[in-house]
C-alpha cells in the first residue's frame, strides 16, 4: 500500500517563538520561507516550477523561500517567528542543562528544549559518518530531535562522550562547532562556523558495535543562538 504524502505535525518544542514542524513523505510540499532539514538517509529533492531540481544530501539542510520539497522521506521545517524575550525559554518548558549533568559548569547559560522522538530510521552508521560510500550493514536507530538556546559568547562545554550519532543545524544566530586536541580551549584545531540553515558534517567515527568515538568538541555561541540537535540512538 502506498504511503500517504505530506503527513505533518508540530514538533513538541514548537511554540509562539519557533515554528517547528515534522513532514513525513513530503511530495510537492510548499515552503514559503523556512529552514528545511533532511531527516533521512535518502537524498531530498527541492525546487519549483521551471527550475533545475536541487539535491539536499542525507542529514543536511537548506533554506527554502517560495520553493517546494519535491520528494523526500522525512523533513523538519523550522523558522523563528518571534525574537523578543526569546531568552525566557526556561519559563516555557526548557531546562537548564546543568539540571541534567551535575558536573556541568554552574555559570553556563545553556538551555535545552523538550525532546521529540519522531520515529525510526534504518541506515549504515558508516555511511552516516562518511567512512563508507555504499551500504554494507544497516541497523535500526531511534531518531530524536531537540533545540538548544544560549546567549552570545557562551562556551557550551567541551566534551567527547555520546552514546548516539549526532549532527546539528543552526536555526538562529551564529555559532561554531569546534574540535580540540584536549579538553582545553587553547587546543582548538578545527573551527566550523554555523549560520542559519547550515548542518555540519558528523564529528564521530564508528569505534565498534554501537560505539562511536568523538573528538573533544563543543558548540560556541557567537551571538544569541538556537540550534537543532539530530540524534540517532541505536536500537540494540
Amino acid at each position: 500500500m502506498p504511503t500517504a504524502a505530506n503527513i505533518t505535525r508540530d514538533l513538541n518544542f514548537a511554540d509562539e517563538f519557533i515554528m517547528a514542524q515534522l513532514v513525513e513523505n513530503p511530495s510537492g510540499f510548499q515552503v514559503d520561507d523556512a529552514i528545511v532539514v533532511n531527516l533521512s538517509p535518502r537524498p531530498m529533492y527541492v525546487g519549483g516550477s521551471g527550475t533545475v531540481t536541487s539535491i539536499v544530501p542525507a542529514w543536511r539542510s537548506t533554506t527554502l523561500r517560495g520553493a517546494s520539497i519535491l520528494d523526500a522521506e522525512r523533513a523538519a521545517i523550522l523558522k523563528m517567528k518571534k525574537l523578543t524575550n526569546l531568552g525566557g525559554c526556561m519559563f516555557r518548558g526548557w531546562d537548564w542543562f546543568g539540571n541534567r549533568i551535575r558536573s556541568f559548569p554552574r555559570d553556563t547559560p545553556l538551555y535545552i528544549s523538550p525532546q521529540d522522538t519522531i520515529g525510526h530510521v534504518i541506515t549504515d552508521p558508516y555511511l552516516f559518518t562518511n567512512e563508507r560510500h555504499s551500504i554494507e550493514r544497516e541497523q535500526r536507530f531511534e531518531l530524536k530531535l531537540n533545540l538548544w538556546w544560549a546567549p552570545g559568547t557562551t562556551d557550551c562545554f567541551v566534551h567527547n562522550e555520546h552514546p548516539f550519532l549526532e549532527v546539528h543545524t543552526q536555526i538562529h544566530g551564529v555559532g561554531r562547532m569546534q574540535k580540540f586536541w584536549q579538553r582545553r580551549e587553547e587546543t582548538l584545531y578545527e573551527d566550523i562556523v554555523m549560520s542559519p540553515g547550515y548542518t555540519h558534517e558528523p564529528f564521530c567515527r564508528v569505534a565498534g558495535s554501537n560505539e562511536w568515538e568523538y573528538p573533544w568538541h563543543r558548540y560556541y555561541a557567537d551571538t544569541d543562538a538556537v540550534w537543532l540537535a539530530i540524534e540517532l540512538h541505536p536500537q540494540r
